[in-house]
């Protein structure tokens, strides 16, 4: 027989611990949840889908070729001598020039937009950059090809005549007359620096989203703090917004650098394409692996479609591991984590 706990009067009564709060999901929290699971498991297995498909096609090529597809500069698949180390060098080399000149500019844009821009003006700013991202690919080859090479040329020659000593840099090329303006026109035209700048400035819009959204998210407190502590505009920035957004910066840079390495359209309008080991930057010719593909695709007999299918997926294993990677980065980052 239980008997009640005695209060003496005036103290209050012993703490009981609290049932557990539990919630019920309703009818559209469930259709939520299951779309969206459902969603998520198409997604995974598309890309299994996708990586079998390729691995199967590219089973004869790789069976010949077997670990000197990956050492193998020339691209020869009829004679049964191919590999993708020369074009795979190109596809790194546009990726590269690609990210030097669009992180600098995406964190800029984006630093701009969330910090300095008037709150009137911000909406119309984030629409235009991101309408930059739904221009056709065509579009920009057209205007790297036609417009951007001619301006660049002269930029690239200079900077290849004073700093050719350098790796990349110089140009490896018989009949190359330094200083000489016809050189212009058959040296440093349709480059690998000029497919890397038109690729930037399609990879800018992407990085910049998601840098700005990183930005705008840094806690409002201590942005304060650092006011109150007598901090300047950029002492804050440098301070709080920027290493709170640096896994922004960084899942940006390499979610750019994903998109960057399987452009196809673009690189293989305005890139000579050479499928060949070709290392500097500023010579005429290049290669990139999506666009080996477009070139040779029509005309491949099957055992060269095999080839095909081998270095598509070779790019296909390495996107996905730099995309990954970015989203990685981008989920570990915390507010306030780092900002100091």
């Amino acid at each position: 027989m239980s008997t009640a706990v005695e209060v003496p009067p005036g103290t209050a009564p012993p703490a009981r611990p609290r049932r557990s709060l539990t919630s019920r999901p309703t009818g559209a929290d469930i259709v939520f949840h299951r779309v969206t699971s459902t969603s998520a498991i198409i997604v995974l297995g598309i890309m299994l889908l996708v990586g079998s498909f390729l691995a199967l096609r590219a089973a004869d090529a790789l069976s010949v070729a077997k670990l000197d597809f990956l050492t193998e500069t020339k691209w020869e698949p009829d004679a049964h001598h191919f590999g993708i180390a020369g074009v795979l060098t190109g596809t790194v080399l546009i990726g590269l020039v690609a990210i030097l000149f669009a992180v600098p500019l995406a964190t800029a844009t984006a630093l701009y937009i969330s910090e300095y821009a008037p709150a009137r003006l911000q909406r119309t700013f984030i629409t235009l950059i991101d309408l930059m991202a739904a221009v056709p690919s065509v579009v920009y080859g057209l205007w790297g090809f036609f417009f951007l090479q001619n301006q660049v040329v002269p930029l690239a020659q200079w900077i290849s005549e004073r700093f050719g000593w350098l790796p990349f840099l110089g140009i490896d090329t018989e009949g190359y007359v330094k200083g000489s303006a016809t050189s212009q026109n058959t040296v440093f035209t349709s480059s690998t620096f000029i497919a890397g700048i038109v690729v930037a400035f399609m990879v800018t819009p992407i990085m910049c989203a998601l840098m700005r959204e990183a930005f705008s998210q840094a806690p409002i407190g201590e942005r304060e703090g650092a006011y109150a502590l007598g901090s300047t505009k950029w002492g804050m920035i440098r301070t709080v917004v920027l290493p709170f957004g640096k896994g922004g910066i960084i899942g940006g840079s390499m979610l750019g650098l994903g998109r960057a390495l399987g452009e196809t359209i673009a690189v293989y309008m305005v890139l000579s394409v050479v499928p060949a080991f070709q290392p500097n930057i500023f010579q005429n010719g290049g290669s990139s692996v999506s666009s080996l593909i477009a070139l040779r695709y029509g005309e491949a007999q099957e055992f060269s479609l095999s080839a095909l299918f081998a270095a598509g997926l070779a790019l296909f294993l390495m996107t996905m591991a730099i995309n990954f990677t970015a989203s990685t980065i981008v989920a570990r980052s915390r507010s306030g984590a780092e900002s100091g």
